[in-house]
């Protein structure tokens, strides 16, 4: 074989051998590339429900601290100042004025009830029978939602034999949300 064969042989499997190399360097970036790809996908996979539990846990947290914001809390109205005490006479009250808190609370909230227990009957609250009710529907935009509930005392003052006295039930504070989609 001459020379010149030789050279050329030798060109084409160094290029041969580039072009391997190269092929392998595309799929090795590819793999790498799906792979990637394929972590991403599984770390967001969660992120929905992570969004959704974090939503009701707020919602959770809402329903403890709302029975003890100035609107709702019974203060040092009734003796000494109690802990998930609400104030009946005051959120009879705020339902006349519930205009001005459209977004205080957030906009997943739909509903904010409060229910006596035990509950045989539903009677609305309004300022002239809320003495002989059992449900104050504090706030609604009309959808429900999911329900998420804490008990409460609610106390009011009352008008008795003997005087005014301190009436205090037990009660649900029930806040309903509404998934976000």
């Amino acid at each position: 074989m001459s020379f010149m064969v030789k050279l050329k042989m030798r060109k084409t499997r160094a290029q041969m051998k580039i072009q391997q190399m190269s092929f392998m360097l595309m799929a090795v970036t590819l793999f790498f590339i799906l792979v990637g790809l394929f972590a991403l996908v599984f770390g967001f996979s969660g992120v929905k429900q992570s969004a959704l539990a974090l939503e009701e846990k707020n919602t959770l947290l809402l329903v403890t601290k709302l029975a003890n914001s100035p609107e709702f809390s019974c203060g040092n109205s009734f003796g000494s100042n109690k802990m998930n005490c609400i104030d009946a006479d005051k959120v009879i009250m705020l339902k006349d004025s519930i205009d001005k808190y459209t977004g205080f609370w957030g906009s997943g909230i739909q509903n904010i009830i409060i229910r006596t227990i035990p509950i045989a009957e539903t009677k609305l609250c309004t300022k002239s029978s809320y003495e002989d009710c059992n449900t104050i529907d504090v706030f609604s935009k009309g959808s429900t939602g999911f329900p998420i509930e804490n008990f409460v005392s609610l106390c009011r003052k009352q008008a008795g034999e003997s005087g005014v006295y301190d009436k205090c039930e037990v009660a649900k504070l029930i806040i309903y949300y509404n998934e976000k989609q």
